[in-house]
């Protein structure tokens, strides 16, 4: 059951990462108010380092003061703190520990959201944990069937059908019982935000969708369906729309949301247009999670050049939804 609770749990990510950095950039910017409903899963030593590096006089403590002290669930990496900026096995169990911790506290009803700072997929894997990233990670552990990534900027948001798998596999899934439920999905969390009637683009797979069957027949034997589904539920779906100019439009103002058909079809619109303050969000999850949109950059890790907007981007995301009740229809 998801969480009533105000609270924002930070997952530290990599420790070997920018991810204790640009938690404690974030938590130095934050009053002493909003500082008290953050709670920290992650490892004291590699923080206490992070905040030194980057200059913020942050204390970790089992509680906070409301001061600059904040709130940490601490987890023992073997072997004491790890390096920065190199792929290392117990970083990537650390990783997973310290989510699967804040899984526990939000399903507990502790924590009203999760914020994740980046993992290495390497060396979580490498530590046994055989995931595609945390969309998946946190579907298994919070066991559900089914789970959505969403990317969200102030402009634009973009759902995806399918994410980290071979663009092969990605054609595959192209089904119209996943692409109606990706709609539903989508339309359910921004009537949740706030959008009352949300307008949804369904982006096509093939170039001009198909163009009646010369460049491939998914556009027509699909999705044409699924949208159609969801026209007929009272949705405000559109589509298939060509997919090179589905994300102007909707950058430009026409669509609350498109549905991309696949991981680089919705990823390369948004990092261009929100590389530094598109936000991360799971969907299809009994909590609430989301994350900053880039990875653990270890060629800067450690130098305290990481820029945060991403994570007070995802924080201020998550203190939305923290509290808010989730629309079932």
């Amino acid at each position: 059951m998801a969480s009533s609770s105000r609270t924002i749990g930070i997952t530290m990510g990599d420790p070997a990462g920018v991810g204790p950095e640009i938690i404690c950039k974030s938590l130095a910017e934050m009053d002493a108010a909003d500082r008290a409903t953050i709670r920290v899963f992650g490892n004291r030593d590699s923080l206490k380092a992070a905040a030194k590096i980057v200059g913020a006089p942050l204390k970790f403590a089992p509680a906070s003061d409301g001061a600059d002290t904040i709130a940490i669930e601490h987890v023992e990496i073997d072997g004491g703190p790890i390096a920065f900026g190199k792929i290392d096995t117990r970083a990537g169990d650390a990783s997973f520990r310290f989510i699967a911790r804040a899984v526990e506290a939000a399903t507990a009803g502790e924590i009203g959201c999760i914020v994740t700072a980046p993992i290495n997929k390497e060396a979580l894997n490498l530590a046994g944990h055989h995931y595609d990233g945390h969309t998946g990670m946190l579907a298994h552990l919070t066991g559900s069937r089914s789970s959505w990534m969403l990317l969200a900027s102030e402009r634009m948001s973009v759902i995806h059908v399918s994410t980290h798998v071979s663009l092969k596999e990605a054609i595959i899934r192209v089904k119209p019982e996943r692409i109606l439920e990706t709609i539903r999905t989508g339309h359910r969390h921004l009537r949740r935000i706030g959008v009352a009637n949300p307008r949804i683009a369904v982006a096509g797979l093939n170039p001009h969708c198909g163009e009646n069957g010369l460049f491939g027949t998914e556009d027509d034997e699909f999705i044409a369906p699924a949208v159609a589904s969801a026209k007929a539920e009272g949705i405000d779906a559109h589509g298939p729309v060509p997919p090179d100019t589905v994300f102007h439009r909707a950058y430009s103002g026409a669509f609350d949301l498109v549905v991309a058909q696949y991981h680089d079809q919705g990823h390369i619109p948004m990092k261009l247009v929100a590389f530094d303050s598109g936000v991360n969000i799971s969907l299809g999850l009994p909590i609430d999670r989301t994350s900053v949109d880039h990875g653990t950059a270890f060629d800067i890790a450690g130098t305290g050049k990481a820029n945060h907007v991403n994570m007070n981007a995802a924080i201020a995301y998550a203190r939305k939804l923290a509290g808010t009740p989730r629309v079932t229809a």
